[in-house]
């Protein structure tokens, strides 16, 4: 991977309770990790000999949005153009379950248009990120 020419950012619903938005970034970068393990360095070692995981390579910043533009970025990551990013969501309905068999089980009953995003990351090519979020202020 071109760490140079290559982008990482999350777009989070910036009204959701700081407890949901915490939340969201957490479950999204857990997942960003099982799709891109080749992002994650090497375990490192501080002088007296502890071990530290691993962490992300490069930084991954958290923009803000609202409902209305997540959906709008949402709907438009399944266009071809951006078929080459990592895309990884998390809905009101993701939120709402207490197990994954639950979610994945409501998940093939709803169609996209009822979901409501509260989180969308999206890693790839940087022109193509900033094309998606590059006027997005960064959540404070």
């Amino acid at each position: 991977m071109d760490l140079q020419n290559e982008k990482c950012v999350m777009v989070i619903d910036e009204n959701l309770p700081l407890g949901i938005i915490a939340n969201t970034a957490a479950i999204m970068g857990i997942t960003l990790g099982k799709q891109m393990p080749e992002v994650v360095g090497t375990d490192v070692y501080d002088s007296t000999g502890n071990a530290h995981l691993g962490i992300i390579e490069f930084p991954v910043p958290i923009l803000k949005g609202d409902a209305h533009m997540l959906k709008n970025i949402r709907e438009r990551l399944y266009e071809p153009e951006f078929s080459d990013l990592t895309v990884v969501d998390f809905s009101d309905l993701a939120q709402g379950c207490k197990t994954y068999e639950e979610f994945s089980e409501k998940m093939g009953e709803v169609s996209e248009s009822e979901l409501s995003y509260f989180g969308v990351a999206i890693c790839g090519p940087k022109k193509k990120v900033n094309k998606l979020t590059g006027s997005m202020a960064l959540l404070r």
